[in-house]
C-alpha cells in the first residue's frame, strides 16, 4: 500500500476516539438497514460490550450459511463474527480480520463467553490481525472461503482496487460477496480524506457508484446486485457544510465469483424455489426486484440461472432450461412473477418462452 496516512488515521479513530456507539456523529455508520426477522434473537446472546462498539451501515447476513467458511472484513468488536458464528453452525468458521488492536481486544476477549453461550464444544471462530488490501499477510489463502461480508469497511480503504482483488482472489469459485457500505451520487473532492472525522464515519472515502460499477467490471464482475439502499442523514451542520450537494447511501450489494455476462440475455430459462433455507419458508430475495416465491416459476436471465444454481443456493432452486439457445436481451424491467405457463411433465407448471425485449445493464438497478 502506498499511503498508510489515511490507514492510521482510521486506526487512530476507532480505536482510540470512538469509544461507542454514542460517539458517532452521522447516520453513515449506524446499521440503516433492518436486520432479517430471524436472526434479530441471535443478538440477545451477543455480549453487550461487542454490540456497544459497533459501528456498521447495514445488515451484511445471507441465508444458507451451515458449515460453510465465512470472512468478515473490517471485524471490529466482532458483532457481525459472532452473530455469523450461530448461523454457520459448529461444523463453519468465521474469520474475522480487522487493523485495529483496540477493537481486535474487545473481541478475542469474549471468544470464550460466546463459545459457553452458543453450547459449542470449541470455538468456531478466529479474529486475525491485518489489511483489508493485504489478506495474504492475514494468512487468507487463494479460493479458501465461501462467502466474504463487510460492514461499512470498503469505502474506508486507501486503495479499493487492490481491496475488492482481494476478495474475489479469497473466493472460491461459485463463492458469495455480501457487503453494505456507503456510496455517494458524485466523486467527492479528494482532500475530504484528510479529515480524520469525516473519513472515520464513512464519508470521505464513499465511492461514487458509478466508479464501483467500473471497478466491479475491471475485475471480471459484469453483474452485481443490490438487495436495499437507504439515504444517510449526515445530521452535522459543519460536516455538511464540508460536503457541498452530496448525498450517500447505505446500500447492501451482493456478487459472485462467477462468468457471467455484462448484459442479461434471454435463454428461455425459468427458476422457481423450492424452500428448504432457514429463516426464508415462503420465499428467497435475490435481489430488491427478484423475489422468489416458494414453487412459483419465474422467467430469468442467463446471469439469475447461473447465480441460482452454480453457487451454494443450487440445492434450493430448480432451474430449467440452458443456453443453447439465445433469444435476444432480456427484459428485467419488470419483475416476471406470472409468466404464461404450459404443462411440463408430470403435470408441473413450466412457463413458455419469454417474448422479451429490451437490453438490462447488470448493476445498473434493473437487474
Amino acid at each position: 500500500m502506498n499511503d498508510l496516512r489515511p490507514l492510521e488515521a482510521i486506526k487512530y479513530y476507532y480505536g482510540q476516539v470512538l469509544s461507542g456507539t454514542k460517539d458517532i456523529l452521522t447516520s453513515a455508520c449506524c446499521s440503516a438497514e433492518a436486520m432479517p426477522a430471524y436472526i434479530r434473537p441471535l443478538l440477545a446472546d451477543i455480549h453487550p460490550e461487542v454490540k456497544d462498539r459497533f459501528y456498521g451501515c447495514g445488515s451484511p447476513f445471507p441465508p444458507a450459511l451451515e458449515g460453510r467458511t465465512v470472512l468478515d472484513l473490517g471485524s471490529g468488536a466482532g458483532r457481525d463474527v459472532y452473530l455469523m458464528s450461530r448461523l454457520v453452525g459448529p461444523t463453519g468458521r468465521v474469520i474475522g480480520v480487522d487493523m485495529t488492536d483496540e477493537q481486535l481486544e474487545v473481541a478475542r476477549r469474549h471468544i470464550e463467553y460466546h463459545t459457553r453461550v452458543f453450547g459449542y464444544s470449541s470455538p468456531n471462530v478466529e479474529f486475525r490481525t491485518g489489511y483489508i488490501e493485504d489478506l495474504a499477510s492475514a494468512g487468507i489463502a487463494d479460493a479458501s472461503v465461501d462467502l466474504v461480508v463487510s460492514n461499512c469497511v470498503m469505502n474506508l480503504s486507501p486503495d479499493k482496487p487492490r481491496a475488492f482483488s482481494e476478495l474475489f482472489r479469497v473466493l472460491k469459485p461459485g463463492g458469495e460477496l455480501y457487503f453494505s457500505d456507503v456510496y455517494v451520487d458524485r466523486r467527492l473532492d479528494p482532500g475530504l480524506r484528510d479529515d480524520p472525522v469525516l473519513l472515520g464515519e464513512c464519508l470521505a472515502g464513499a465511492m461514487y457508484r458509478e466508479d464501483f460499477r467500473r471497478l466491479m467490471a475491471e475485475l471480471g464482475c459484469h453483474d452485481f446486485r443490490v438487495i436495499a439502499s437507504t439515504p444517510i442523514t449526515v445530521g452535522n451542520p459543519e460536516l455538511e457544510a464540508r460536503l457541498g450537494l452530496a448525498t450517500f447511501h447505505s446500500t447492501t450489494i451482493r456478487a459472485f465469483k462467477l462468468d457471467l455476462e455484462d448484459r442479461c440475455e434471454d435463454y428461455g430459462q425459468v427458476a422457481w424455489y423450492r424452500g428448504g433455507i432457514a429463516g426464508q419458508p415462503h420465499a428467497f430475495v435475490l435481489d430488491d426486484h427478484h423475489r422468489f416465491e416458494i414453487n412459483r416459476p419465474m422467467l430469468v436471465c442467463g446471469n439469475t440461472a447461473d447465480m441460482l444454481s452454480r453457487t451454494r443456493y443450487a440445492p434450493f432452486f430448480e432451474v430449467h432450461g440452458d443456453k443453447r439457445v439465445h433469444l435476444g436481451a432480456f427484459d428485467c424491467s419488470t419483475p416476471q412473477l406470472n409468466p404464461p405457463v404450459s404443462m411440463g411433465p408430470g403435470g408441473q407448471s413450466v412457463p413458455t418462452l419469454s417474448e422479451a425485449s429490451g437490453a438490462c445493464i447488470p448493476g445498473s438497478g434493473c437487474c
